[in-house]
């Protein structure tokens, strides 16, 4: 009995390795294995909820972790590298609590589209502001080009002249036709993104077309709401062929923020911030304060009145979280 016992401890202690999570279902992980890029299914051991962060998942997609096979013969994370960077968004309308969108990023891209759906640009810029809140380089890719007319294209043309002047790219594909695929692969080379977007942009048509053999599920758009059905359900890091890897994460129809607050939030719109330098009072938050140099920048058109919306809708919602009760 007792050698049985030893037997069991030592089996306990056994180490799997160390790797990459590449999916998230919500009960259980895959982590791809670093030494022979072998993927296994884990359960979470321990307690990795991030220092005064609570998050509805301790472990994310392209977090690298510790790997040991128990006595049960299940293999358990057991430990969590320092994370380079990471996105967080909130869980849900009524809780406090952030759901991790994926860990270690080299780039964050929202796909978007003008129409079939819109995306709303308070959503833009909601998840633009988090990714800079985050440290982590924002991108926009423009899907469904083949669809457009004449004044879909003169808006295209608006918005990437308006977030790349900012200093995000804005890349203008369709995953139907390949136009500008072989251009996104380029930019997406050797780096981990994470890509998100607001249902019913095609993003899972735009990952098949990335990584040709994925195979994604697509989905239609709801003939009632003009919006996309939900066809991804758990997030998962898909490999680009010649290098690089994507992080797919659900669709979700809103970006709620998390953890602001509002004497920050214009540090978080870069062309806000950089005008704020000229207001006379060092904690203006350019809602008509005397002295405010940006409200003026707004009217000049210097800064988009688009985006001085979304920042005002931001400061509203840290102000009076009442008010929001469904998630943007």
């Amino acid at each position: 009995m007792g050698k049985r016992k030893q037997n069991n401890e030592q089996k306990k202690d056994e180490i799997v390795g160390k790797g990459i999570v590449i999916r998230n279902t919500g009960s259980s992980y895959i982590v791809r294995l670093s030494e022979n890029g072998e993927c296994v299914n884990c359960r979470v051991k321990g307690n990795f909820r991030i220092k005064g962060i609570r998050t509805t998942n301790p472990v994310a997609v392209g977090d690298i972790v510790s790997v040991s096979k128990a006595a049960d013969d299940a293999d358990y994370i057991t430990a969590i590298e320092p994370r380079r960077n990471y996105i967080i968004r909130r869980a849900s309308n009524l809780s406090k609590e952030s759901h991790i969108l994926a860990a270690n990023l080299d780039l964050a891209a929202l796909v978007i589209s003008l129409r079939e759906p819109e995306t709303p640009t308070t959503f833009i810029d909601r998840f633009l502001a988090t990714a800079e809140a985050y440290s982590v380089p924002g991108m926009l890719i423009l899907n469904k080009c083949d669809i457009w007319d004449d004044d879909d294209r003169e808006l295209a043309e608006g918005m990437t002249y308006l977030y790349d002047s900012i200093g995000y790219p804005v890349y203008t594909v369709s995953a139907q036709t390949g136009e500008g695929i072989a251009e996104l692969r380029d930019v997406l080379k050797d780096k981990v993104t994470l890509l998100a977007g607001n249902s019913g942009v095609g993003k899972s048509s735009l990952i098949n077309a990335l990584v040709p053999g994925t195979e994604l599920k697509t989905g239609k758009i709801s003939d009632i709401h003009h919006q996309g059905m939900h066809t991804t359900t758990f997030s998962e890091m898909v490999s680009i062929p010649g290098g690089g890897e994507l992080i797919d994460v659900p669709g979700i129809r809103g970006f709620g923020t998390i953890d602001f607050e509002a004497e920050e939030v214009s540090h978080y719109f870069p062309e806000i911030f950089k005008m704020s330098e000229n207001c006379k009072y060092g904690n203006c938050q350019h809602i008509g304060e005397p002295g405010c140099a940006v409200i003026p920048a707004v009217e000049d058109h210097l800064i988009s009145e688009s985006r001085y919306a979304s920042y005002l809708s931001i400061l509203d919602e840290i102000k009076n979280p009442e008010k929001y009760r469904k998630p943007f």
